[in-house]
């Protein structure tokens, strides 16, 4: 019998991203189920074939949103795994996360995920 991982939130936020050169298969829908439950606000997206977690903000101000940018680039290098980031209407961030070596999601993604989630507490 398959026993899906108990993953929490704090299970992401002190997990770490593990390098990823290819060679894995991506997660499948029933494997990253329990890691999407631990990030309720982000939600699967098929872009161009590939998988993708994605989560929109509204910051403040363009300032505000350039500095949460910087604050996700101080993540993104740490683990080293980059989300996607585009920037539209001065102030709305729309970050995607995947896996690019494996076309598709690992637990990188969800740990990255978590840890941006961290930046609004």
């Amino acid at each position: 019998m398959n026993h899906m991982p108990d993953v929490t939130p704090d299970h992401l936020t002190k997990g770490k991203c593990e390098p990823c050169e290819g060679g894995v298969d991506p997660l499948t829908p029933q494997e990253y189920a329990p890691y999407l439950t631990a990030v309720p606000k982000w939600q699967t997206e098929e872009i161009s074939g590939v998988t993708y977690i994605v989560r929109e903000f509204t910051r403040k101000n363009f300032v505000d949103a350039v500095d949460f940018i910087q604050q996700i680039t101080e993540i993104a290098e740490e683990e080293g795994h980059h989300p996607d980031l585009h920037l539209t209407d001065f102030k709305k961030l729309r970050v995607e996360l995947t896996t690019h070596a494996i076309n598709g999601l690992s637990v990188n993604d969800f740990i990255v995920a978590a840890k941006i989630d961290e930046l609004e507490k």
